[in-house]
C-alpha cells in the first residue's frame, strides 16, 4: 500500500522500491523522515516531539509567515519564532499523482492554531505538495493570499535537516561568491571561501544566491546531498555546535551536532508581498547523491 493515513501521520512509500519512504507529521506537515533504500537522510532529534505538543526538531519543519522572530512589524512581531505553519495541525488532502506519488497538504486561517492566528489574523491558505522519487524528494509551497483586500507579507523556508555522517568532515559547496549575513556577528560580506566548513556554531543567511546554483553536501569529496531550489533565493546554513546544542532541550544526543547540517532554501532577506487573490509557488528538490532529475 503506498499510503498509510492514520490519526497524527501519513507514511507514502514508493510504489518501485518499498525500501524508499517519506513520513509527514499532521501538526506542522513535518517531513521527519525520508529513507532511499531504507537508508536514512534526515536527522532527527531522539527527543523530538512528534505528539503535537511542539513543533519537531529535525525533519522538515516549514517556516511562515516569519522567519525567526519579527522585532518591527506591527503584527508578524506577535507571532512566536518561525511563524505559525509549523505550530498548526494541517489538513491531509490526498494523492495528487501516483508516479512519481505525490500527496498534499492544506492549512488556513480557519483551521490554523487559533492562538496565533489571533495574534496573525490575515488570510491565507497554504498547500504543501510532497513528491517522492525512487532518489530523490521534492517539497513545494503554494501560497494563496484569500484576501480580498488586504496584502500579504510572509517569509517562508524549508529548514532541511540533512543527516550527514561527521560535521568536520563535511561542506557545503557552490556558495563562493555569494553574499551572506552572519547571524552571530550581525554582519554582512561576501563569502570568498570556495566552500563552508565547520569548526564552531554556524548561522549565516545566503542572499540572492543565483537560481541555477545548486547547492550540494560533501563528505570527504563525495556529493552526499544535493539540492535544487525554485523561486527560494536564499539559503541558510546552520549546525549549532557544543554550546548550542547543549541549550536546546529537545535536542538529543547533545552530540547530534556532529551528525547533521542545515541548508534551507527560502525566501528570508525581505518579504514576499502577494496582492489580494494572488499566488505564490516555490519547492526545493533533494537528492542524496548527483543530480539527474532535471524537471522541478
Amino acid at each position: 500500500m503506498p499510503i498509510q493515513n492514520n490519526d497524527s501521520e501519513v507514511i507514502l512509500t514508493h510504489p518501485k522500491n518499498s525500501q524508499s519512504s517519506v513520513t509527514i507529521l499532521k501538526y506542522g506537515a513535518t517531513v521527519y523522515s525520508w529513507k532511499i533504500n531504507g537508508v536514512e537522510q534526515l536527522w532527527l532529534s531522539t527527543a523530538a516531539k512528534l505528539d503535537g505538543s511542539k513543533p519537531v526538531r529535525g525533519g522538515i519543519p516549514l517556516v511562515f509567515p516569519v522567519f525567526g522572530k519579527n522585532e518591527t512589524d506591527p503584527l508578524l512581531s506577535k507571532l512566536p519564532q518561525h511563524g505559525l505553519a509549523r505550530n498548526s495541525t494541517w489538513e491531509f488532502l490526498g494523492q495528487v499523482k501516483e508516479d512519481p506519488p505525490t500527496i498534499q497538504f492544506g492549512l488556513n486561517k480557519e483551521i490554523a492554531n487559533p492562538e496565533l492566528t489571533k495574534l496573525w489574523p490575515q488570510d491565507f491558505q497554504l498547500v504543501l505538495t510532497v513528491e517522492l522519487g525512487v532518489d530523490f524528494l521534492k517539497t513545494s509551497i503554494e501560497v494563496d493570499n484569500t484576501s480580498n483586500s488586504e496584502e500579504l507579507k510572509f517569509n517562508w523556508l524549508f529548514h532541511t535537516y540533512l543527516r550527514i555522517e561527521d560535521i568536520e568532515d563535511t561542506m557545503v559547496s557552490n556558495l563562493a561568491g555569494m553574499n551572506f549575513y552572519d547571524q552571530l556577528i550581525k554582519e554582512s560580506m561576501v563569502d570568498k571561501h570556495p566552500v563552508v566548513t565547520f569548526h564552531q556554531e554556524t548561522d549565516v543567511i545566503y542572499k540572492n544566491v543565483n537560481a541555477d546554483r545548486v547547492i550540494q553536501v560533501v563528505n570527504r569529496g563525495k556529493p552526499i546531498h544535493t539540492l535544487k531550489r525554485e523561486n527560494l533565493p536564499d539559503a541558510v546554513v546552520w549546525n549549532p555546535w557544543v554550546k548550542k546544542s547543549e541549550g536546546m532541550g529537545d535536542f538529543e544526543p547533545k552530540s547530534g551536532y556532529k551528525n547533521m547540517v542545515c541548508v534551507e532554501p527560502g525566501h528570508v532577506h525581505d518579504f514576499v508581498v502577494l496582492a489580494p487573490g494572488k499566488k505564490w509557488n516555490a519547492s526545493q528538490l533533494l537528492y542524496k547523491d548527483a543530480l539527474n532529475y532535471q524537471a522541478i
